[in-house]
């Protein structure tokens, strides 16, 4: 056996006849035993390098503690505290009624969302007045469809009873646009005419072209009303002039996304000016285009406290694709606090939307620790935030892994937050570095050698 080789059993001898006297000190009782422990340790550690000097192995136990393994760094780590996010409230209409809904966030918002989101006001009929135009249309493009978006259609050529119900409607108070007796138009331009600066007279004379007769319509739409589910809805003229043309926030939802569907009716819709020959200029009613992302469709009103607007959106949140939003408004009392409560709605949705902070860069998740003294920090390499909605609640995952190097700058893992459908990662690293024990530190610490 090598020089070597005895001292290092006659070391492991003496380190088993130690731990025997620190059982025995585990077992002892009595005020002074701290002391008269740290006093026998002392004194074991040097005894056992005085004998092994005697023994004449002082190199030998050298190079064993010189060359032993130590312990890896002890780490202590808990992810970041998880923020509650401030709900957010909606800026619902406190007149009339009104309903929404808001496709594209049903992690947020709910599966329901894409329905019927939310209503204010009561789901009650009530006049619809010139949004009748936008059933007029669509009943007709049922009829007559359009090919597409760009599409003309059939050429119509008015006659003077045609005309003559300019005459009548202006007399009825209505809003009215040229239609000389013999001049022609598309069909798509006559529905512009309709929509855009909503003329009753239009409405009239474009159903009675497509059915035969103000009979022949109403018959029509109340069939097209049936079959599209629109059970809530009463359709007794084509203008919205009556007011016994009614229906319900929750089925005019559903109207609008019956339009949305149909190209050439969305095109004509976002229209926010068309020059028409022989009906002339013609400014869309619907003054929010543009605004908050609102696309359509068709206002109307009878007078106070019956001001109406069925409106579309695509909606920007800050994050992913824009929100589809459908939304309308019953009963105000007048188009510009109509304006205004469906603003501030929209408005209300995209301020839900926030960002919320989750970490600072340099933040302090952990500590290594060795048992030499050397120590670091484990910290979060970058800031981070994320976008949510409301106070959808937030989860947090930590994932970190036992480095080769504990060197300042290494990655020791990740931080990873969800809310809705956002996720948000950022690395975990080292900072400072974990210096190696001194040989002094080996040489007079036999007991924390030899690795875990």
């Amino acid at each position: 056996m090598t020089t070597q080789e005895e001292s290092r059993d006659e070391f492991a001898d003496l380190k088993e006849l130690m731990l025997d006297e620190r059982e025995y000190d585990a077992v002892s009782s009595g005020a002074d035993q701290p002391t008269r422990r740290r006093r026998r340790r002392r004194g074991l550690i040097i005894t056992a390098v005085v004998l092994l000097v005697l023994l004449g192995t002082p190199a030998g136990y050298a190079a064993w503690a010189l060359n032993a393994p130590v312990s890896s760094p002890t780490v202590s780590s808990q992810p970041p505290a998880i923020p509650t996010p401030a709900a957010a409230t909606l800026a619902l209409p406190a007149e009339g009624s009104a309903a929404i809904s808001v496709a594209g966030a049903d992690q947020y918002l709910g599966a329901d969302a894409a329905g019927i989101w939310k209503t204010s006001g009561g789901d009650g009929p009530r006049p619809i007045a010139s949004i009748s135009k936008l059933i007029t249309a669509l009943v007709v493009l049922h009829a007559k469809p359009l090919a597409d978006a760009n599409d003309a259609g059939p050429t119509i050529t008015w006659s003077k009873a045609q005309h003559d119900l300019y005459d009548k409607y202006f007399v009825m108070g209505a809003t009215i646009s040229p239609m000389p007796t013999g001049s022609s138009m598309s069909e798509r331009d006559a529905i512009s005419t309709m929509l855009l600066p909503s003329s009753a007279n239009y409405a009239d004379a474009l159903s009675t072209w497509a059915f035969g007769s103000p009979g022949g319509y109403t018959s029509a739409a109340k069939k097209w009303l049936a079959a599209n589910g629109l059970t809530h809805t009463t359709i007794v003229e084509p203008t919205g002039m009556s007011a016994r043309n009614t229906s319900t926030p929750t089925d005019l939802i559903k109207l609008g996304k019956i339009a949305a569907t149909n190209p050439a009716l969305v095109a004509i819709a976002g229209t926010k000016s068309q020059n028409v020959p022989g009906a002339g200029a013609l400014q869309n009613t619907n003054d929010l285009l543009g605004v908050d992302g609102i696309t359509g469709l068709k206002t109307g009103n009878l007078g106070t406290g019956t001001h109406n607007l069925l409106y579309a959106a695509s909606l920007d949140v800050g994050s992913g694709a824009p929100l589809q939003v459908t939304g309308v408004m019953l009963g105000g009392q007048t188009h510009d606090s109509v304006s205004h409560d469906v603003k501030a709605l929209l408005d209300s949705i995209k301020a839900g939307f926030h960002d919320v902070s989750l970490a600072d860069a340099g933040q302090q998740l952990g500590t290594y620790t060795t048992r030499w003294g050397s120590s670091a920090r484990m910290v979060i390499r970058d800031s981070a935030s994320i976008r949510t909605w409301s106070d959808t609640p937030i989860t947090v995952t930590m994932k970190t892994t036992t480095p080769t190097s504990y060197q300042d700058g290494a990655v020791v893992g990740s931080l990873t937050w969800k809310a809705g459908s956002q996720t948000v990662s950022v690395p975990v690293q080292i900072e400072g570095s974990i210096a190696p024990p001194t040989d002094w530190w080996r040489l007079t610490h036999p007991f924390e050698l030899g690795g875990d």
